[in-house]
C-alpha cells in the first residue's frame, strides 16, 4: 500500500469508526444498528456453507472445515444481535411482507456506494460461491473481517455498562470481535497455502485499496446526505418470550 493510500485509508476508516459508533451509542439509533448487522451476519451463512460445500468437492477438506465454522460462528453472531433487539423489545421487519414496491425500493437501498465501490468490476453472478473466484473471495474477506474485528471492538468500548442490557451487548459485541479475528487468520493461512508470500501481499494491497475506496464513497454518500435507509426494526408482539444468548 502506498503513502497516499494508507492515509486515504485512515481517514476513511475514521469517518466510519466514527459514525458506527455514534448510531449504536445513541438508544435511538441503535435498534437500526443491530438490525443491520443481524441481517449481515445471519445473511452470509448461505453463502459460506456453500462455498464449504464447493471446497469439500474440490477436496480442500482443510479450508471446507472453517468455512463451516465460520458459518457456524456468523449463525451465532445473528443470534446475538437478535437477541439485542428483543431486549429492546424490537426486531427485524420481516421484508417477505412489504408491499412489492417497498421490496423493489429495500434492494434499490442494499446496493450500497460502499459494496460497488469495493467489488467494481465483478458482477453479482461472478460473485456466487459456486463460481466467484477463491483469490477473490479470500483477498476480499480477509480485509472485512480484519476490520471487522477491530470495528466491533470500537463499538463495543463505546457502549456504556451501566445496566445490564447494554453491559450483555457489549459482552457479546466483543465476542464477536474476537470470533472476527479468528476468521481474518483462517483466511490469511488459506491464501498463504495456495501462493507464494509476494503473491499474498499484492491480494492483500489490492483489497486494501478497494476497502480504502469503497469507505470513501460510503463517507461522501454521508456527507451528501444519501443515506435515506429507513427503519428496520418493528415493536416485538408482548406475548413473544426471548431465551437468553450466551456471550462465548
Amino acid at each position: 500500500m502506498n503513502l497516499s493510500t494508507y492515509f486515504m485509508h485512515l481517514v476513511g476508516s475514521g469517518i466510519s469508526a466514527y459514525y458506527f459508533a455514534a448510531q449504536i451509542r445513541d438508544p435511538k439509533t441503535r435498534p437500526n444498528v443491530l438490525a443491520g448487522f443481524q441481517l449481515a451476519e445471519s445473511g452470509s451463512v448461505p453463502f459460506l456453507t456453500a462455498l464449504s460445500d464447493r471446497a469439500t468437492a474440490e477436496g480442500d477438506t482443510w479450508l471446507a472445515e472453517k468455512l463451516t465454522q465460520h458459518a457456524s460462528d456468523e449463525t451465532r453472531h445473528g443470534q446475538i444481535f437478535a437477541h439485542a433487539l428483543k431486549q429492546l423489545n424490537k426486531e427485524v421487519i420481516d421484508f417477505k411482507n412489504l408491499p412489492k414496491n417497498s421490496q423493489e425500493n429495500r434492494s434499490q437501498e442494499r446496493r450500497s456506494p460502499f459494496f460497488a465501490a469495493f467489488f467494481e468490476g465483478y458482477s453479482q453472478e461472478q460473485l456466487k460461491p459456486e463460481v466467484i473466484d477463491w483469490d477473490v473471495f479470500m483477498g476480499s474477506t480477509y480485509i472485512l473481517e480484519l476490520d471487522a474485528s477491530k470495528d466491533f471492538t470500537r463499538m463495543a468500548n463505546v457502549l456504556p455498562e451501566n445496566d445490564p442490557v447494554t453491559r450483555n451487548l457489549k459482552l457479546g459485541i466483543l465476542s464477536i470481535a474476537k470470533d472476527e479475528t479468528g476468521h481474518a487468520a483462517y483466511i490469511y493461512e488459506a491464501m498463504m497455502r495456495r501462493m507464494p508470500v509476494a503473491s499474498v501481499e499484492r491480494l492483500v494491497n489490492e483489497w486494501r485499496t478497494r476497502k480504502t475506496n469503497a469507505m470513501l464513497a460510503f463517507a461522501g454518500n454521508m456527507l451528501q446526505q444519501k443515506n435515506t435507509s429507513r427503519s428496520m426494526v418493528q415493536d416485538t408482539k408482548p406475548s413473544e418470550t426471548y431465551s437468553e444468548v450466551v456471550a462465548a
